[in-house]
């Protein structure tokens, strides 16, 4: 078959006539599928049902230091708690701090603390002339949108199958004191899928930033969502909070995680594990926000999980659910795609993204035309800072919430448009 760089105009010509008509025939479906976020499934939150009836009226609800878990206290989280999170998250039980149902929550209150308090002494951020974050992109929207909330200024840093691109990364930190922090997604990032090398975190361990008060915002989000059960087919990360101690910069990175993707979004429970240090500094803030979080929530995921093997066993359920969708769209992609030489897409092993790259300048008309046939993508333009793809070219694609079914669908609407605009440019 040739490719599409390969065509003569009036092949072009027939090919686009040919397509006219398939986005005809899928507009009389009058669909309405949602493919615009990664949300788990309704099979996958049927997964955590018993989480719901682990506790009831008659449960013990004191922990083993005495804890009554319906009164006030416990600041940083129940003692169980911060045990299961702390082997979940790989760090010492003393670093981790539990919050409420929520990561992102915990990364927009350190960016407010930085921004009213300072960090460690350290002027707000509020009252500097300049305060800046690196992107790595494509990333996480929702990371971004915080910085714009703020109005932090964002500064892009190329992703490889590495991470980012740690020459840029270092140059930037080194010689500005107005870089404050990186917003990293290390383990089957947000929408590309890569995992970072043990190189680009060594070289995160070793940063030198001018700014003292520099942290890297590292959401570790899926470190235990990988799509299979061989750990030859699943991708592996240093941990950087250790790293960062062996080489003694311990205090320059806030580690993120949390349950939502693993039991019920908005229902889980979220950790943040840093440095001695920092521990002390976010406690200082966090003891006049709040009393403490829902313990009652932390016992509940305590009895259900009971230890780091009890969430493994419990993603390998997720796993079987979503890596058939991953394998079809990869499939699919493979089929319908391979052609067509001026696209690409990324195969993750995990994670709940996968990332399209459409030919330069057609991914804002890719993305309308799918939502015209009743198909919602993400908007193209929203995994970089401030919505400004500089390629047009990026579309995160999320396979996790359709039914299958629901899904092959999607995906013939979405390969059908693909080729229908890429042909309506080439042909222009």
């Amino acid at each position: 078959m040739k490719k599409y760089s390969e065509l003569t105009k009036e092949e072009l010509k027939n090919l686009k006539t040919q397509l006219e008509k398939e986005i005809q025939e899928l507009k009389l479906l009058n669909l309405n599928l949602d493919m615009s976020r990664g949300k788990p499934c309704k099979e996958q939150l049927d997964l955590s049902m018993d989480l719901m009836s682990v506790l009831d009226k008659n449960s013990n609800l004191i922990c083993k230091d005495g804890t009554d878990c319906r009164n006030y206290g416990q600041l940083g989280g129940i003692e169980e708690a911060r045990e299961l999170l702390a082997t979940f998250m790989e760090n010492k039980v003393e670093n981790i701090l539990i919050y409420g149902n929520s990561s992102l929550n915990v990364m927009y209150t350190m960016i407010m603390q930085a921004w009213v308090f300072g960090i460690m002494g350290s002027t707000p951020w509020s009252k500097l002339p300049k305060v800046k974050f690196l992107c790595p992109v494509p990333g996480y929207d929702r990371h971004f949108a915080i910085c714009e909330e703020f109005g932090i200024e964002m500064i892009n840093i190329p992703m490889s199958e590495t991470g980012p691109n740690m020459d840029l990364v270092e140059k930037l930190v080194s010689e500005d004191d107005s870089v404050k922090g990186i917003w990293c997604v290390p383990k089957y990032s947000n929408p590309d899928g890569y995992t970072y090398s043990d190189e680009t975190i060594k070289r995160f361990v070793h940063l030198k930033p001018k700014a003292s008060d520099f942290r890297i915002f590292w959401d570790n989000a899926y470190t235990v969502h990988h799509l299979y059960e061989e750990p030859e087919k699943r991708d592996h990360i240093l941990e950087i909070l250790t790293e960062c101690e062996k080489v003694g910069n311990p205090d320059i990175v806030y580690k993120f995680a949390s349950t939502s993707k693993i039991c019920f979004p908005g229902s889980g429970i979220a950790s943040l594990a840093a440095s001695d240090n920092n521990i002390k500094d976010i406690r200082k803030h966090l003891k006049i926000q709040t009393i403490g979080y829902d313990k009652v929530n932390e016992l509940r995921h305590v009895h259900y999980f009971k230890n780091l093997q009890g969430i493994k066993a419990h993603m390998l359920k997720h796993a079987t659910i979503l890596r058939p969708k991953f394998e079809l769209v990869f499939n699919t992609f493979d089929k319908e795609l391979s052609n067509i030489d001026m696209v690409r897409w990324t195969k993750p092993r995990g994670g709940y993204f996968i990332s399209f790259y459409a030919m330069h300048g057609t991914a804002k008309d890719i993305v309308a035309k799918c939502k015209e046939l009743g198909v919602k993508l993400t908007d193209a333009g929203a995994s970089y800072p401030y919505h400004k793809d500089p390629d047009d070219s990026n579309i995160r694609v999320a396979p996790t919430y359709p039914s299958i079914n629901d899904l092959e669908v999607a995906l013939k609407v979405f390969v059908t448009v693909v080729k229908y605009v890429t042909v309506e440019k080439l042909f222009a």
